[in-house]
C-alpha cells in the first residue's frame, strides 16, 4: 500500500460450531507506533456480526496510511505494517467501548 492510496482488504471468519455466533472484532496494528498513521475508511470492526453455523464471510475493510508516514523519520525502516483482527462472542447486553471513549 502507498501511503496516501486507498486500499480494500478482506478479512475471512468462520463459524465452525453449530450454533449462531453473535460477535464483535477488535483490531491491532503492529508495529505500534505505525497505528497513527493507520485510517479506516469503512470498517466491520466494533460492530456485532452474526455469524449462522459453518457460515464462512470475507469482510471488507477500506482504508489508506497517512501520507506523513513517509515524512516521519521514525518510520523510515518500517516496511511492514500488519493489521490483524481478534473476534470476541459477544455477551447479550454488552458493548465494547470505542477507543478514546468513556
Amino acid at each position: 500500500v502507498v501511503p496516501g492510496e486507498t486500499a480494500l482488504a478482506f478479512y475471512r471468519a468462520k463459524n465452525p460450531t453449530d450454533k449462531p455466533i453473535i460477535g464483535i472484532s477488535t483490531y491491532n496494528v503492529v508495529p505500534f507506533e505505525a497505528g497513527q498513521y493507520f485510517n479506516k475508511i469503512q470498517c466491520f470492526c466494533f460492530e456485532e456480526q452474526r455469524l449462522n453455523p459453518q457460515e464462512e464471510v470475507d469482510m471488507p475493510v477500506f482504508f489508506y496510511i497517512d501520507p506523513e508516514f513517509a515524512e516521519d523519520p521514525k518510520m523510515a525502516k518500517v516496511d511492514l505494517i500488519t493489521l490483524s483482527y481478534t473476534f470476541f462472542e459477544a455477551k447479550e447486553g454488552q458493548k465494547l467501548p470505542l477507543p478514546g471513549y468513556q
